[in-house]
């Protein structure tokens, strides 16, 4: 016992299943409690040394041995490496495997008869129940992958909500440690962090319940559309909405039972109620999915007929209208476009109540937010402003916090000198002992650390060779996927792209944005006119799907070298190779089910490189990337030197690189003569003049 830091243990049980796991490629949890008192600690090393208990409770009681003392120890298993005999086996058995592969589907074709490529998911059917189990982070029986800690230190009644003691582990990885998680009512909060920190398993954990988050606090987490129904969007909302009443007057009656009608909780329950009103649901509805970029045809469609994306916004539509007293909404704008994005900037600034927004957008951040949290170090740091002023004040703060560093230690450095030169004077030993205690209060009180910078990811995109003009041209292009002229999408297009073709396309959902890319890359051909290709042109083509493309139930680094078995098999080889995209340790071995969308992002980059093309079509590259790595993306198109064509919802990185705006609507394509922020402020100009924000 080394009081008051409390109990370290050295020794680990050296029998039973603990023995018998990977200890060294394992994560130990330890709770322990006496009386009313509770301590844990976290160990990502199991047997590479002592593991210090810390306090959980409010009570600061060092821990004594006594009769009373209790433990509870779990071990979790995490990802290894495999060995070189395994290797081998797992080598012939991707051999085995692709000799008993079955039949494809019969293909599609477009509306000529031509079969359109593959764009089947690599993720079979058989798989899809375990994909599901990983994306709700979940283990086999159901039971959450999260460990979480916390404790109520806000008033159970009260709409703020503040937990101390707050901790976070997900598959052994602790990502965030006794720090706090704190929300206040009204405020709109930006959830900053790298790809991979966890942002999105704090949401899950949150909407989950899973801290001690009162239970008239009601949560609502955006991360998967409305279901298949037989519903129309608009008749779907009405009936969540009207569901979401039923709920509160079930509430209500029991609040005013057990609390009396002076309760406060019933109070603001009433007032919730009353500005719901149920007479004007269809209407407001309405307002909302037009403002997601419904019409009048598409807003009574059958939930069960929509893409994934488009149930999304129906699911979005539900949220901002039953308007939960915490919305917590994870990458919003990721199937949205520009026109979209724009309104529901204008929606959000107006939130009246508790918003945390994960968004990859530095543009929609700035505008929506007043708050930002920024989950770094594994703790939870807070910052009044929207990005521009936690920007700014965070650099302030670490310029700060290195002249401070630097000047503790001269100090030291200055002390330690005296020290190792006092000889045996006794004066100077006296004068000694004593900056060697102003020392031992240094370290008491912790030294002030370094700033740790942050990493610097950089994209690249070889050099490629150059190609004479014309590259890539539409001649007199008309299209439509049944055939018949009435179902155009593009009528009698002319267009060019070339070697230095910076190009943004823009416009609504649903005008053919992705199908012009497809028509480039010949996986559809035009119903009239043609579309020419240099001979020696290689297309790299970035989806929005592109995940899908992906096995998530294998690593990426198993992924990677069975799909490219010819190019090398050797295991560093390919760890090389996602590392120059930012994947790194553990993110590469780890199932790729349980990697956030930006890693995943991040992978199929590091395939569309391997490909090595002279032309990128990049659609919606930024979903789910991190800031930064945004940034690095817009540099590494403006350093590449092949052609680029990109559609984006991303106001920012559009304004980063696009030399050419074109913009798609009315079954043909204009070029925009003006900046993409002049075409974002005609956007607004639009909604405003017609009533729709």
């Amino acid at each position: 016992i080394t009081p008051p830091h409390g109990l370290t243990i050295t020794k680990l049980p050296t029998k039973g299943s603990l023995a018998k796991s990977n200890t060294a490629r394992a994560t130990l949890l330890v709770v322990a409690w006496s009386g009313p008192n509770f301590w844990y600690g976290v160990s990502l090393a199991v047997l590479r040394g002592p593991l210090r208990l810390r306090p959980l409770s409010d009570a600061s009681l060092p821990i004594l041995f006594a009769a009373n003392l209790s433990f509870l120890l779990y071990l979790i298993p995490t990802a290894k490496m495999p060995s070189a005999a395994k290797e081998k086996r797992l080598a012939k058995k991707a051999a085995d495997s692709k000799k008993g592969k079955g039949k494809n589907d019969e293909p599609q074709v477009d509306a000529h008869g031509k079969p359109v490529a593959d764009d089947a998911p690599a993720t079979s059917d058989a798989k899809l129940d375990e994909v599901k189990r990983l994306a709700d982070q979940m283990d086999k029986h159901g039971i959450s992958d999260r460990v979480t800690t916390g404790v109520l230190a806000s008033t159970p009644s009260s709409k703020d909500v503040k937990i101390t003691s707050t901790s976070l582990v997900f598959h052994g990885r602790v990502l965030i440690t006794d720090s706090i998680l704190e929300l206040s009512f009204a405020r709109r909060y930006g959830l900053l962090g790298e790809n991979g920190c966890g942002k999105s398993t704090l949401l899950k954990a949150i909407a989950a319940r899973e801290f001690p988050i009162p239970q008239h606090i009601d949560i609502y987490l955006l991360n998967e559309g409305a279901p298949p129904s037989d519903l129309g969007a608009l008749e779907w909302v009405v009936k969540e909405a009207e569901n979401e009443m039923d709920r509160l007057d079930r509430l209500a009656e029991k609040l005013l039972e057990e609390e009396g009608p002076e309760s406060p909780v019933l109070i603001d329950l009433y007032d919730h109620m009353d500005k719901m009103d149920p007479a004007t649901f269809a209407t407001r509805a309405s307002l909302i999915l037009t403002g997601l970029g419904f019409n009048k045809k598409t807003i009574h469609k059958k939930t069960k007929d929509m893409s994934g994306g488009w149930r999304m916004r129906v699911a979005l539509a539900k949220a901002l209208f039953v308007k939960p007293s915490l919305l917590l909404l994870d990458d919003p704008t990721a199937h949205l476009d520009l026109e979209a994005c724009v309104w529901l900037e204008e929606y959000l600034k107006k939130w009246e109540r508790t918003l945390v927004l994960v968004s990859h957008s530095m543009d929609f951040i700035n505008g929506v937010c007043s708050n930002m949290i920024d989950m770094r170090a594994r703790q939870l740091q807070y910052y009044g402003g929207n990005y521009d002023s936690y920007h700014k004040t965070r650099s302030e703060n670490e310029t700060n916090q290195m002249k401070a560093y630097a000047k503790q230690q001269d100090e030291i450095a200055h002390i330690k000198k005296f020290i190792a030169s006092a000889g045996t004077y006794a004066n100077l030993v006296r004068q000694a002992k004593s900056r060697q205690k102003i020392l031992d209060k240094m370290e008491a009180d912790g030294f002030i650390q370094p700033v740790v910078e942050d990493k610097v990811f950089t994209f690249r995109f070889a050099d490629v060779e150059k190609l004479p003009p014309p590259v890539l041209s539409f001649d007199d292009v008309t299209f439509s996927y049944s055939g018949n002229p009435e179902d155009d999408l593009y009528r009698h297009l002319d267009l060019g792209f070339d070697m230095d073709s910076r190009t943004a396309l823009v416009g609504p959902n649903g005008v053919g944005k992705s199908t012009l890319l497809r028509l480039m890359t010949g996986k559809l051909s035009p119903t009239g006119g043609a579309v020419t290709r240099h001979t020696h042109l290689k297309l790299g083509l970035y989806s929005q799907h592109s995940a899908e493309q992906l096995d998530l139930t294998k690593s990426a680094l198993d992924f990677v070298r069975d799909k490219y078995k010819e190019k090398s098999q050797d295991y560093q080889f390919w760890r090389q190779q996602l590392g120059r995209y930012g994947l790194s340790g553990e993110s590469q071995t780890a199932l790729m089910g349980t990697l956030s969308e930006g890693q995943k992002s991040r992978i199929v980059f590091a395939l569309l490189a391997i490909e090595g093309p002279n032309m990128l079509l990049l659609d919606e590259p930024t979903n789910g990337l991190d800031i930064p790595t945004i940034d690095s993306l817009a540099d590494a198109i403006n350093a590449f030197n092949g052609g680029v064509v990109v559609v984006s919802h991303d106001f920012r990185l559009l304004d980063k690189i696009a030399k050419q705006i074109l913009v798609c609507e009315n079954q043909t394509i204009k070029t925009w003569d003006g900046t993409i922020g002049e075409y974002k402020n005609y956007l607004r100009k639009k909604m405003i003049s017609s009533g729709a924000v």
